[in-house]
């Protein structure tokens, strides 16, 4: 430590007696110090503590220690930190206590106030009086055959508007002939590989939804990360897997870390899997909600006989509906339809026939593009947000999709989280979502969900994901 630093430490700030006595880590010393003078009454709430390089020059510890400390005790409520504001003894701290009746700090935070969790639409916003409608008219016009055991590869009526509108939206080249409607992705995983239709290993992106791999676990399915940059999954590293012949992508947009997988990249998936026999799973993860880009089209329009295109309503409509699509390789079609039985058991044929006409009729896409213009306001009110409030901190991911990636400073996501919870923040940190054999670096961030609050709360819960968030280095 450097005198002169030292002595600009001693000039900043104000002076704080703290006794740091007792077994433990410096660190854990420290924080059980600052609780005492908290519980005692010596630091009320609303007293500014010193910044930490102050307090850490006073007490000859490192900085790194005193800045730790002050981020465990935020996350636990005990403090708060704004930027422009410094370091204070949270209003909602512990209060002091008699000292025949000892008080315990908080144990966990409340539920959740406000909920920035990814991968759920704005609820508010499905199209109730268009679906009814729609439902309607599909059920005046069903022939009696709709209401008996249902088909296993779906109804016609649904595969031909599928079959249509994936061509034209999103580049597919089928027949309702190669789709398959099931209940959702998962389904259509349960069914490739539960089913026994295709076997690992499989590789998958280092990044991606800990539910799916657990469904391929379950089948026994060894799955093998592959490598993430800014252009996506690292497909050339498929060539030295010489047990894997299948792929899992989000080409569309890599979930959760965002962007669209370069077109070299995608070819050569597809040249790939041709040359090895084996197959490129898409899942078109947010294939119609993009903001800033041209559209991207689906890799199965690059070879069809190679890639099965999975698609569903989760997001674009609502996860309530059930309904999701296989476009499959016309030698799968058999095999799949062998795992899902001789009778509809999952996908209900009325919300079949609702979908069918919902497309048909041009419903879905113009909800589609009304939720587009949406979900982008509310991209755009989070951008505006941390640029006023916290822009040491980068938002990536948003030109397309319902969610964003803030990438925080290295080692204060677990903090950070804790520090959400207590101000009512339901949101992911960026670990839960990797793949625990990857061995690409990892970074410390938050998957922020911004279309399911509702309009008159998105506000406030901007302001607390921004209280939450950690100061600029060296604040």
């Amino acid at each position: 430590m450097s005198e002169s630093w030292v002595n600009s430490a001693e000039r900043i700030g104000s002076d704080l007696l703290l006794e740091l006595a007792g077994p433990g880590s410096r660190r854990a010393v420290l924080i059980r110090a600052l609780r005492d003078a908290v519980r005692a009454g010596r630091l009320p709430p609303g007293t500014r503590l010193p910044p930490y390089r102050s307090l850490a020059a006073d007490l000859g510890l490192a900085r790194n220690t005193v800045a730790d400390a002050y981020a465990e005790l935020v996350a636990e409520g005990w403090l708060t930190a704004r930027q422009g504001s410094g370091t204070r003894v949270a209003h909602r701290a512990p209060a002091a206590a008699p000292a025949r009746i000892p008080k315990k700090a908080p144990s966990r935070p409340a539920p959740p106030v406000h909920n920035l969790r990814q991968g759920q639409p704005d609820a508010a916003s499905f199209p109730r009086t268009a679906w009814l409608a729609a439902s309607r008219r599909a059920v005046n016009a069903a022939p009696n055959d709709a209401f008996g055991p249902g088909d296993p590869q779906g109804r016609v009526e649904l595969r031909r508007a599928l079959s249509g509108y994936l061509a034209r939206v999103r580049g597919v080249h089928c027949s309702p002939e190669r789709i398959v409607i099931c209940s959702g992705f998962a389904h259509a995983l349960r069914l490739l590989f539960g089913g026994g239709v295709l076997r690992g290993p499989l590789a998958v992106e280092s990044y991606g939804l800990g539910f799916h791999r657990s469904l391929l676990v379950a089948a026994g399915v060894r799955t093998v990360p592959l490598t993430l940059d800014e252009h996506g999954a690292r497909t050339g590293e498929l060539t030295g897997l010489p047990g894997v012949r299948s792929v899992l992508l989000t080409p569309a947009h890599q979930f959760p870390t965002g962007g669209p997988l370069h077109p070299e990249r995608r070819t050569a998936v597809v040249d790939w899997a041709r040359t090895r026999g084996g197959l490129v799973l898409e899942d078109d993860y947010d294939g119609e909600f993009r903001y800033d880009r041209e559209p991207v089209s689906a890799v199965q329009g690059l070879g069809p006989d190679r890639v099965v295109h999975l698609g569903s309503v989760s997001k674009s409509l609502s996860p309530a509906i059930r309904l999701g699509w296989m476009v499959l390789p016309e030698h799968l079609v058999g095999p799949v339809l062998a795992a899902k039985g001789e009778r509809e058991g999952w996908a209900s044929v009325l919300d079949q026939l609702a979908l069918a006409d919902f497309i048909e009729s041009g419903h879905y896409d113009r909800h589609i593009r009304r939720m587009r213009q949406r979900y982008r306001h509310r991209r755009d009110q989070l951008v505006a947000a941390l640029a006023a409030h916290a822009p040491h901190i980068t938002p990536t991911g948003i030109a397309a999709g319902l969610h964003a990636v803030l990438r925080l400073p290295s080692g204060t996501e677990r903090s950070t989280v804790k520090a959400a919870a207590w101000q009512g923040l339901g949101l992911d940190p960026l670990a839960d979502f990797r793949h625990p054999a990857a061995t690409m670096p990892a970074e410390d961030g938050l998957v922020v969900g911004y279309a399911t609050p509702p309009d008159r709360a998105y506000g406030a819960a901007l302001e607390a994901l921004c209280r939450a968030l950690p100061p600029p280095a060296g604040a």
